[in-house]
Protein backbone atom coordinates (compact mmCIF):
# COMPACT_ATOMS: atom_id res chain seq x y z
CA UNK A 1 0.00 0.00 0.00
CA UNK A 2 1.71 3.22 -0.67
CA UNK A 3 2.38 6.06 1.34
CA UNK A 4 -0.37 8.58 -0.48
CA UNK A 5 -3.36 5.81 0.39
CA UNK A 6 -2.62 5.22 4.16
CA UNK A 7 -2.24 9.03 4.46
CA UNK A 8 -5.90 9.61 2.40
CA UNK A 9 -7.41 7.08 4.89
CA UNK A 10 -5.79 8.50 7.77
CA UNK A 11 -7.22 12.04 6.44
CA UNK A 12 -10.81 10.01 5.74
CA UNK A 13 -10.87 8.49 9.14
CA UNK A 14 -9.87 12.34 10.93
CA UNK A 15 -12.58 13.73 8.88
CA UNK A 16 -15.37 11.60 9.75
CA UNK A 17 -14.41 11.67 13.40
CA UNK A 18 -15.07 15.32 12.89
CA UNK A 19 -18.39 14.97 10.96
CA UNK A 20 -19.82 12.51 13.60
CA UNK A 21 -18.50 15.07 16.86
CA UNK A 22 -19.96 18.21 15.05
CA UNK A 23 -23.39 15.92 14.73
CA UNK A 24 -23.71 14.88 17.70
CA UNK A 25 -22.87 18.39 19.66
CA UNK A 26 -24.99 20.03 17.26
CA UNK A 27 -28.03 17.58 18.21
CA UNK A 28 -27.24 18.17 21.80
CA UNK A 29 -27.07 22.35 20.78
CA UNK A 30 -30.59 22.11 19.24
CA UNK A 31 -31.77 19.89 22.28
CA UNK A 32 -31.10 22.74 24.73
CA UNK A 33 -32.29 25.82 22.60
CA UNK A 34 -35.45 23.60 21.96
CA UNK A 35 -35.81 22.90 25.67
CA UNK A 36 -35.67 26.78 26.38
CA UNK A 37 -39.12 28.51 27.02
CA UNK A 38 -40.17 30.72 24.81
CA UNK A 39 -44.28 32.64 24.17
CA UNK A 40 -45.87 32.91 20.92
CA UNK A 41 -47.75 35.74 19.93
CA UNK A 42 -51.00 34.48 18.55
CA UNK A 43 -51.32 35.62 14.64
CA UNK A 44 -55.50 36.53 13.85
CA UNK A 45 -57.56 37.84 11.13
CA UNK A 46 -60.48 40.53 11.82
CA UNK A 47 -58.25 43.95 11.11
CA UNK A 48 -56.88 44.17 14.62
CA UNK A 49 -53.43 44.75 15.33
CA UNK A 50 -52.36 41.64 16.45
CA UNK A 51 -48.52 42.26 15.57
CA UNK A 52 -48.61 45.91 18.15
CA UNK A 53 -45.46 46.29 20.41
CA UNK A 54 -43.54 43.59 19.64
CA UNK A 55 -40.61 44.32 22.73
CA UNK A 56 -43.45 43.13 25.22
CA UNK A 57 -42.25 39.58 25.04
CA UNK A 58 -38.89 39.81 25.07
CA UNK A 59 -38.65 42.37 28.01
CA UNK A 60 -41.42 39.79 29.89
CA UNK A 61 -39.20 37.00 29.17
CA UNK A 62 -36.19 38.62 30.23
CA UNK A 63 -37.65 39.80 34.03
CA UNK A 64 -38.80 35.96 34.07
CA UNK A 65 -35.44 34.83 33.49
CA UNK A 66 -33.70 37.18 36.00
CA UNK A 67 -36.33 36.25 38.50
CA UNK A 68 -37.71 32.60 38.59
CA UNK A 69 -34.97 29.36 37.80
CA UNK A 70 -37.01 28.98 34.38
CA UNK A 71 -34.64 28.41 31.21
CA UNK A 72 -35.61 31.19 29.01
CA UNK A 73 -35.31 32.08 25.32
CA UNK A 74 -35.73 36.27 25.24
CA UNK A 75 -37.59 35.87 21.59
CA UNK A 76 -40.45 37.21 19.63
CA UNK A 77 -42.14 34.74 17.63
CA UNK A 78 -45.85 34.71 16.68
CA UNK A 79 -48.13 31.39 15.67
CA UNK A 80 -51.09 31.21 12.96
CA UNK A 81 -53.72 29.17 14.94
CA UNK A 82 -54.24 26.47 12.26
CA UNK A 83 -50.47 25.52 12.33
CA UNK A 84 -49.18 22.37 14.18
CA UNK A 85 -46.40 24.77 15.11
CA UNK A 86 -49.10 25.75 17.98
CA UNK A 87 -48.95 22.75 19.98
CA UNK A 88 -44.45 23.62 20.28
CA UNK A 89 -45.50 26.36 22.96
CA UNK A 90 -46.94 25.57 26.19
CA UNK A 91 -48.21 29.52 26.52
CA UNK A 92 -49.30 31.59 23.76
CA UNK A 93 -50.04 35.29 23.85
CA UNK A 94 -52.86 36.93 22.34
CA UNK A 95 -53.21 41.03 22.26
CA UNK A 96 -54.15 44.21 19.88
CA UNK A 97 -56.88 46.54 19.87
CA UNK A 98 -60.17 46.17 17.27
CA UNK A 99 -61.55 43.10 15.34
CA UNK A 100 -60.54 39.41 15.90
CA UNK A 101 -61.64 36.81 13.63
CA UNK A 102 -61.03 33.07 13.90
CA UNK A 103 -61.96 30.76 11.40
CA UNK A 104 -63.52 27.40 11.81
CA UNK A 105 -60.32 25.27 11.55
CA UNK A 106 -58.47 27.85 13.79
CA UNK A 107 -60.86 27.63 16.85
CA UNK A 108 -61.30 23.84 16.59
CA UNK A 109 -56.90 23.72 16.99
CA UNK A 110 -57.16 26.44 19.73
CA UNK A 111 -59.78 24.28 21.68
CA UNK A 112 -57.28 20.97 20.71
CA UNK A 113 -54.45 23.00 22.12
CA UNK A 114 -55.90 23.92 25.46
CA UNK A 115 -57.84 20.52 25.90
CA UNK A 116 -54.34 18.72 25.82
CA UNK A 117 -52.73 20.95 28.58
CA UNK A 118 -52.01 24.42 26.08
CA UNK A 119 -52.58 27.93 28.19
CA UNK A 120 -53.76 31.19 26.08
CA UNK A 121 -52.96 34.68 28.21
CA UNK A 122 -55.23 37.06 26.54
CA UNK A 123 -54.66 40.90 27.27
CA UNK A 124 -57.33 43.72 26.31
CA UNK A 125 -54.85 46.73 24.97
CA UNK A 126 -58.57 48.74 24.18
CA UNK A 127 -61.21 47.70 22.35
CA UNK A 128 -60.41 43.51 21.95
CA UNK A 129 -63.19 43.08 24.50
CA UNK A 130 -66.09 42.71 22.62
CA UNK A 131 -64.58 40.67 19.74
CA UNK A 132 -62.75 38.16 21.99
CA UNK A 133 -65.36 37.29 24.02
CA UNK A 134 -67.29 36.09 20.84
CA UNK A 135 -64.04 34.83 19.18
CA UNK A 136 -63.80 32.55 22.25
CA UNK A 137 -67.49 31.27 22.09
CA UNK A 138 -66.42 29.43 18.75
CA UNK A 139 -63.63 27.87 20.72
CA UNK A 140 -65.69 26.66 23.93
CA UNK A 141 -69.78 27.56 22.73
CA UNK A 142 -70.67 25.56 26.18
CA UNK A 143 -69.16 27.99 28.74
CA UNK A 144 -68.75 32.07 29.28
CA UNK A 145 -65.79 33.52 30.50
CA UNK A 146 -65.91 33.48 34.61
CA UNK A 147 -64.60 36.28 37.15
CA UNK A 148 -60.92 35.04 38.32
CA UNK A 149 -61.36 35.92 42.49
CA UNK A 150 -58.34 36.99 43.94
CA UNK A 151 -58.14 34.05 45.98
CA UNK A 152 -57.01 32.57 42.67
CA UNK A 153 -52.89 31.15 42.97
CA UNK A 154 -52.87 33.06 39.43
CA UNK A 155 -52.70 36.04 41.75
CA UNK A 156 -50.02 34.51 44.50
CA UNK A 157 -47.89 32.17 42.91
CA UNK A 158 -44.43 34.22 42.36
CA UNK A 159 -45.28 37.85 43.28
CA UNK A 160 -48.21 38.78 45.65
CA UNK A 161 -51.21 40.29 44.08
CA UNK A 162 -54.08 40.21 47.04
CA UNK A 163 -56.08 42.70 45.17
CA UNK A 164 -55.79 40.72 41.37
CA UNK A 165 -54.53 42.83 38.33
CA UNK A 166 -52.87 46.19 38.63
CA UNK A 167 -53.57 48.58 36.89
CA UNK A 168 -51.06 49.84 34.02
CA UNK A 169 -53.40 51.93 31.61
CA UNK A 170 -56.36 53.74 32.27
CA UNK A 171 -58.64 52.80 29.06
CA UNK A 172 -62.35 53.66 30.04
CA UNK A 173 -61.27 53.97 34.06
CA UNK A 174 -62.98 51.01 35.00
CA UNK A 175 -61.18 48.41 37.64
CA UNK A 176 -59.06 45.78 36.24
CA UNK A 177 -60.60 42.09 36.28
CA UNK A 178 -59.30 38.58 35.25
CA UNK A 179 -61.51 36.28 33.51
CA UNK A 180 -61.11 32.74 32.84
CA UNK A 181 -61.97 29.69 30.39
CA UNK A 182 -61.85 26.16 32.46
CA UNK A 183 -60.97 23.06 30.95
CA UNK A 184 -61.47 19.67 33.28
CA UNK A 185 -60.98 22.10 36.20
CA UNK A 186 -58.00 23.97 34.71
CA UNK A 187 -57.20 27.73 34.04
CA UNK A 188 -56.43 27.33 30.38
CA UNK A 189 -57.44 30.84 29.44
CA UNK A 190 -56.61 33.91 31.06
CA UNK A 191 -57.77 37.67 29.90
CA UNK A 192 -56.77 40.66 31.56
CA UNK A 193 -59.28 43.40 31.13
CA UNK A 194 -58.96 47.19 31.62
CA UNK A 195 -55.89 46.16 32.85
CA UNK A 196 -53.11 46.25 30.03
CA UNK A 197 -50.33 44.10 31.21
CA UNK A 198 -48.42 44.14 27.48
CA UNK A 199 -48.24 47.75 27.54
CA UNK A 200 -46.49 48.06 30.78
CA UNK A 201 -43.98 45.26 29.16
CA UNK A 202 -42.94 46.98 26.05
CA UNK A 203 -39.51 49.46 26.11
CA UNK A 204 -39.68 52.31 28.59
CA UNK A 205 -39.24 55.32 26.14
CA UNK A 206 -42.75 53.87 24.31
CA UNK A 207 -45.39 54.71 26.82
CA UNK A 208 -43.43 56.27 29.43
CA UNK A 209 -44.69 54.36 32.68
CA UNK A 210 -43.76 54.57 36.24
CA UNK A 211 -40.76 51.97 37.38
CA UNK A 212 -43.70 50.57 39.79
CA UNK A 213 -46.42 50.55 36.72
CA UNK A 214 -43.92 48.47 35.01
CA UNK A 215 -42.67 46.54 37.61
CA UNK A 216 -46.38 45.51 38.57
CA UNK A 217 -46.73 44.31 35.15
CA UNK A 218 -43.69 42.40 34.61
CA UNK A 219 -44.49 40.94 38.46
CA UNK A 220 -48.23 39.66 36.89
CA UNK A 221 -46.82 38.59 33.77
CA UNK A 222 -44.44 36.45 35.30
CA UNK A 223 -47.42 35.06 37.75
CA UNK A 224 -49.41 33.94 34.28
CA UNK A 225 -46.54 32.17 32.96
CA UNK A 226 -45.63 30.27 36.66
CA UNK A 227 -48.95 29.05 36.88
CA UNK A 228 -49.57 28.19 33.30
CA UNK A 229 -46.81 25.55 33.89
CA UNK A 230 -47.06 24.32 36.83
CA UNK A 231 -51.14 24.00 36.58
Amino acid sequence: MSKFSIKYKIKLLILLVLISYICFHSDLIAQKTESKFRIARVKYSGGGDWYNDQTSEPNLLKFIAQNTNLPIDPVYEFVDLASDNLFAYPVIYLTGHGNVNFTNTESQKLRSYLQNGGFLYIDDDYGLNEYIRKEMKKVFPEQDFAEIPFSHGIYSCHFKFPKGLPKVHEHDDKAPQGFGLFYNGRLCVFYSYESNLGDGWVDPDIYKDTEQIRDAAFKMGTNVVVWALTN
